[in-house]
């Protein structure tokens, strides 16, 4: 049997400052077909779970393109044309194949597509053939669109949030395809939109249970796959929200009634349940009166600035009133700043000089934060644990101190996801009261055993949680929150 397999993603806020060009796929993740390295990337799943079973089960894979961009502002139509015909391509060269298993986001949005999932997934049929099974697996904060259900055979999305179930979805995705290939299943699809967009941090209930529900109805009933698609609040199309997708066997649920019934159900407790999702988001200094007046540390999840959601990460609200507040004994991380890396490089460790940090993309990234830094430490290429055992590049960083305030600088744009943001340069997370995350929920696998407290704080900046103050002009209306 003949696979092909290749990955493109991005999430993109629609509402972001910067554009997301090519150079931002090459500095993430960018592997020509044939290229990818002997270690999965968040993306590539597929081509991963394909490359453990293939082997022992005869199958020819071709690999092609694999490429993606931490998210960021709208895509331009010369880097998303470029990516998607490079892959196209070389899903061309690789033909006939039997299976395509694409690594997808869900959430790409490019100048003159709002839908590039959609547009994708209906190119590769269309080259693939009408007999290709075509599977894929999205991030939960995807745009599901029609478009997207009709063109491919399956669609899985990951479960948890932090998305640790990478690889496992990506297993489930390739042997639903495979069994589908030799005529054992034939997935069909139910979509029910929630009317809603809802933030579901699986970690923590009613959005835990949520998940154990949806795993536990697999496999029963001709239940093949059961996605909770959490939606992306931050672009602004048409298909933005919270929707349940699920698949059962035509064989066996030859209407597709309990398919239906099923997204249905789910949909309503959703619904049900909306106020239980929403957790407190404390103004900044609020969160740091209740982050004082806890024995032990606290993590302060800096979601409005995290880069995972297109924020440029070089906010300086909570940094400045820590300051303000004199505040000395916490660490803040990873602050993208490239101008003031290269200045902490020159200097070297042990210096002492002044610096402006963050605050220089946009107006909602604040102003910037005069003080005299001392350099602490310095990383070349400096690498993080990311998620399932992926790594995220950082590039170049400097730890830098000023008044018991510690901050991990980088020149390459990404959000907090493990400890070893901080530890690689010598700094234990744990020693300081207060640790300043910028993510809104990668991070909690790694900082949530060391914290007493997680605070998520309902800080400014380019992911804002107040969904009212976005002026969206796309999506379909009513929705919740927005219009309550």
């Amino acid at each position: 049997m003949r696979v092909f397999s290749g990955a493109l993603a991005t999430e993109t806020n629609t509402f972001g400052p910067m554009p997301t060009g090519i150079a931002a796929f090459h500095e993430r993740a960018y592997f020509r077909a044939g290229e990818h390295p002997d270690k999965m990337q968040m993306h590539s799943g597929p081509l991963w779970a394909a490359r453990e079973v293939g082997p022992a089960r005869g199958w020819t894979l071709i690999e092609g393109l694999v490429a993606a961009a931490v998210p960021n502002g709208l895509t331009t139509r010369h880097a998303y044309e470029t990516l998607r015909d490079d892959l196209l391509n070389d899903l061309r060269a690789a033909l006939p194949v039997d299976m395509a298993l694409i690594g997808l986001h869900g959430a790409m949005v490019a100048d003159g597509y709002e839908d590039c999932e959609g547009d994708l997934l209906a190119r590769i049929r269309e080259i693939a053939g009408p007999d290709t099974v075509i599977g894929a697996t999205l991030d939960p904060h995807t745009h599901l669109s029609q478009k997207m259900t009709d063109s491919a055979d399956v669609l899985i999305c990951w479960k948890e949030y932090p998305h640790t179930d990478i690889l496992e979805r990506a297993r489930e995705l390739v042997q639903i395809c495979a069994d589908t290939h030799a005529g054992k299943i034939r997935p069909q699809a139910a979509v029910v939109d929630t009317g809603m967009i809802v933030s579901l941090h699986t970690t923590r209930q009613p959005a835990r249970g949520f998940v154990d529900r949806c795993t536990a109805l697999e496999g029963k009933d001709g239940i093949l796959s059961v996605s909770i698609v959490h939606g992306f609040a931050w672009g602004d199309v048409p298909d933005m929200g919270t929707k349940m997708l699920v698949y059962s066997d035509a064989l066996q649920d030859p209407s597709g009634v309990r398919a239906n019934a099923v997204a249905q159900e789910i949909a309503d407790a959703l619904c049900a349940a909306r106020d239980q999702f929403e957790s407190p988001w404390p103004d900044i200094d609020t969160a740091l009166d209740d982050a004082l007046a806890t024995d032990g540390s606290i993590v302060l999840a800096d979601s409005a600035d995290n880069a995972g959601g297109g924020a440029p990460s070089d906010s300086t609200y909570i940094l400045r009133r820590l300051f303000e507040r004199g505040i000395d004994s916490a660490c803040v991380g990873p602050l993208w700043d490239a101008g003031a890396v290269k200045l902490a490089f020159d200097a070297g460790v042990g210096a002492r000089l002044p610096m402006r940090i963050g605050g220089k993309i946009c107006p909602q990234s604040g102003d910037p934060v005069d003080a005299i830094w001392t350099v602490k430490a310095l990383k070349r290429d400096m690498l993080m644990n990311g998620l399932a055992g992926t790594l995220a590049k950082l590039g170049d960083c400097a730890l830098i101190e000023s008044q018991g305030v510690a901050v991990v600088i980088c020149t390459i744009r990404t959000q907090a996801f493990g400890r070893d943001l901080f530890t690689q340069l010598g700094l234990n997370p744990e020693d300081r009261k207060i640790v300043v995350v910028k993510s809104s929920q990668h991070f909690y696998a790694s900082f949530a055993p060391l914290a007493a407290k997680v605070i998520y704080v309902g800080a400014p900046g380019v992911v804002v949680r107040d969904l009212s103050m976005l002026p969206f002009a796309n999506i379909s209306r009513p929705k919740w929150p927005m219009d309550r």
